[in-house]
């Protein structure tokens, strides 16, 4: 029991907290970046005056730019919904033999862990930095509200994945210092 209790952590933790679930997410919140980037570029062609074309174009950029940034946004989600299961399940498998005096601290992971939480934490900031920085330095006449409207989703988009990334690094933290006593 305790060799399939220790494939099955293994197996967890990997999908959890592993390097390829790192940059998966990081991929997906880059894409939503992307794609809001896109958006933004329509915006600008809504600036001035235009012509049918242009506005044409902008529409169907901006239509690109949203989707990539709603289908990205699906996914985290569903990683999102699929990290809550993988956790009850570490949890679950980490009680088996504990009463035995066996430790599940093999699968503390304090590198993956602080990796996730540093990188989030960077990201909240650029994120509070893209929002509140626009903010701050916009003068009226010099930025448009569609400046406005791509630094300020920028940073939300930011923020909200940095807040994800930091959550799931303190869960899995608190749950190693429960885990270990």
């Amino acid at each position: 029991m305790l060799a399939d209790r220790a494939r099955a952590m293994d197996e967890l933790i990997a999908r959890d907290l592993g390097a390829g679930r790192l940059v998966r997410f990081w991929l997906l919140v880059g894409g939503a970046a992307l794609g809001w980037g896109i958006v933004g570029a329509a915006l600008q062609a809504f600036d001035g005056p235009g012509d049918p074309l242009t506005a044409i174009l902008g529409a169907g950029f901006g239509a690109v730019g949203l989707a990539c940034v709603v289908v990205c946004w699906i996914f985290i989600g569903m990683g999102v919904w699929r990290d809550r299961t993988v956790r009850q399940l570490v949890v679950d498998w980490a009680e088996v033999g504990r009463g035995h005096g066996f430790s599940a601290a093999q699968w503390r992971l304090p590198g993956l862990s602080l990796a996730w939480l540093l990188s989030s934490v960077v990201v909240c900031g650029l994120g509070l930095w893209s929002s509140l920085g626009f903010a701050v330095r916009a003068r009226p006449g010099s930025e448009t509200y569609a400046d406005a409207v791509f630094f300020i989703g920028l940073g939300v988009i930011l923020w909200v994945a940095g807040l994800f990334g930091a959550v799931k690094a303190v869960k899995h933290y608190r749950w190693a210092v429960r885990a270990l006593r």
